[in-house]
C-alpha cells in the first residue's frame, strides 16, 4: 500500500490534470445539482474546516473557486501535498467526535485523498475528460466502505446506491455504491 504522501500525489495529481483539462465550468456534473465548479468547491470547502477541526493546521487560502476554480484547487492540493511531506505528519494526531484519534497522515489519506480519487471521476464525467479510477484503490475503497454503508447513507453524503451487475468493473460497482450511475453522461 502507497503511503499517504504518495497516494495523495497519484490521485490529486490526476484530479489536477482533470481541473486543467476543464473548459466548462458550469457543465453538469454526475452528481444532481452539481456543476463542474462544484465538483471542486466541494473538496476545496469542506477539507480545511475537518482539517482545522481535528489538529492544529490551517490551510492557506485560495482565490475561491467561483472566481478562479484551478487556482483555488492549485493552492490546496499543494498545501496539503505539503503537509503530507512533512515527516513530522505521521507523528500528529486527528482527533474528531466521528473518526476518533488518528495519526494526521491516515486521516488525510482516509478522508480527503480517498474524496479526490471519487470526485475525480465526476469532474471527468461532466467535463468530458477520458479518465478511469485506479482499480486497485477503487477495490480498497469499495471493500472498506461496505461495513459502513448504513452511516455513509446516513450522514447524507452519499445517495442510494445504483445498482451495478456484480461482474461489473470495480470502478463501476464502486461509483454505484457511491451513489452514482456509472452510465452517466452529460446531457447534449
Amino acid at each position: 500500500m502507497p503511503d499517504a504522501a504518495e497516494r495523495h500525489r497519484r490521485h490529486a495529481g490526476a484530479f489536477t490534470e482533470l481541473v486543467r483539462g476543464t473548459r466548462d465550468w458550469e457543465a453538469p456534473a454526475p452528481v444532481e445539482g452539481w456543476t463542474a465548479r462544484d465538483v471542486v468547491g466541494h473538496l476545496v470547502e469542506w477539507f480545511p474546516g475537518f482539517l482545522r477541526g481535528g489538529c492544529d493546521v490551517e490551510l492557506p487560502a485560495g482565490p475561491s473557486v467561483a472566481d478562479d476554480p484551478v487556482a483555488a484547487w492549485t493552492v490546496q492540493c499543494t498545501a496539503v501535498q505539503a503537509l503530507l511531506d512533512d515527516p513530522a505528519t505521521p507523528s500528529r494526531s486527528f482527533d474528531n467526535r466521528h473518526t476518533g484519534t488518528l495519526p494526521l497522515d491516515e486521516a488525510v489519506d482516509r478522508f480527503y485523498t480517498a474524496d479526490v480519487f471519487m470526485h475525480s471521476w465526476d469532474l471527468a464525467r461532466a467535463s468530458g475528460q477520458d479518465f478511469s479510477l485506479a482499480p486497485g484503490f477503487a477495490e480498497e475503497l469499495l471493500e472498506g466502505s461496505k461495513p459502513f454503508e448504513q452511516l455513509m447513507r446516513d450522514s447524507g453524503q452519499y445517495g442510494p446506491a445504483v445498482p451495478v451487475p456484480d461482474d461489473a468493473p470495480v470502478a463501476d460497482r464502486l461509483i454505484g455504491f457511491i451513489g452514482r450511475d456509472p452510465a452517466w453522461r452529460p446531457p447534449h
